[in-house]
């Protein structure tokens, strides 16, 4: 797309103020500004910008609007028959993409039962996904419980999620884990949780699972009160998806809900130069989402959700530095 047909296009859709603030310093084409080489690419998932659409509709509209990678419906593409796998393996090919992060089907959140049954299935949907070619696979860690203390919490954590880990290392499957930092959840619950990415390196020390690793977003890393100098800590290979997101502004830090973000870039109250720099400084090489449960971008029409997505996402890239 053009920079004239862009500013026409992001006009005419009526974003107003949220889409003027990703375009702040009049960067139409912010692709065209990046200067520093990088790994990771601009992915797209569509339930994160409140889009429906099955794997097939995903590609096309990752394809459409330049994304380099697109999210993975896991179930759908792990029961892929072999044709069909080197069919929609051919199709993202044809588009200059590639694989994102398929989300973890496992429900270690519940009792035992249910983790036994869910995890019982993961074998058969792991293998899927490794035929597919897909190499990631993430999910998020709730930050308080209303039973379990702290410690308790985190035996279960630790001893679950370390048979997770096995089941997708069989598979060469790398398995990242999120933290969630806003007060408002972590104080919700009797026994606040792993909230800050040091705490999940200490689940991730006491797994001991090599393919195991962590899922950065900008805004738990924000609200954790982390810094550049904590992802500097990490390897590349330490970090599995990472979500990009921005803060709305008029609101107190320790008040904001955890559904009521920014698209990367739009305020400019999180520092996502300095996040994005120290992430391409360890080498990631992953997939980079914008994720902001943002009301304006879910009542978008499906294309110009993906073309606000997009452009935020290459704006916040022309930042490495």
């Amino acid at each position: 797309m053009t920079n004239l047909n862009r500013r026409a296009f992001l006009q005419k859709s009526g974003q107003g103020a949220l889409i003027a603030g990703v375009l702040a310093g009049d960067i139409l084409d912010a692709n065209a500004a990046e200067t520093k080489p990088r790994k990771m690419t601009a992915d797209l998932v569509c339930g994160n910008l409140g889009i429906s659409a099955n794997q097939n509709e995903a590609i096309e509209l990752a394809g459409r609007h330049g994304f380099e990678s697109v999210g993975v419906d896991a179930e759908y593409v792990a029961s892929l028959e072999a044709s069909q796998v080197e069919e929609i393996k051919s199709k993202l090919k044809s588009k200059n993409l590639v694989w994102g992060a398929a989300g973890l089907t496992v429900d270690f959140r519940g009792d035992d039962a249910r983790f036994e049954s869910t995890l019982a299935k993961l074998p058969a949907i792991a293998g899927g996904l490794q035929r597919a070619g897909v190499q990631r696979v993430s999910t998020w860690l709730n930050p308080s419980h209303h039973q379990l203390t702290y410690m308790q919490n985190f035996r279960q954590h630790a001893s679950r999620m370390r048979r997770v880990a096995a089941v997708l290392a069989n598979e060469n499957i790398r398995f990242g884990m999120e933290y969630v930092a806003p007060k408002t959840l972590w104080a919700s619950g009797r026994y606040p949780f792993i909230h800050t990415l040091a705490e999940m390196k200490d689940l991730l020390a006491e797994m001991n699972s090599p393919n195991a690793g962590v899922v950065l977003d900008s805004w738990h890393w924000w609200h954790a009160g982390n810094t550049a100098e904590d992802i500097l800590t990490l390897r590349g290979r330490d970090v599995i998806a990472v979500d990009l997101n921005d803060a709305p502004t008029g609101v107190p830090k320790d008040q904001m809900p955890d559904n009521r973000r920014e698209l990367p870039c739009a305020t400019g109250v999180i520092d996502l130069g300095a996040f994005l720099s120290a992430l391409n400084e360890i080498g990631y090489d992953g997939p980079v989402r914008a994720e902001p449960f943002n009301q304006t971008v879910n009542h978008m029409p499906k294309d110009e959700a993906c073309e606000a997505a997009v452009v935020s996402i290459r704006k916040a890239f022309a930042m490495i530095h």
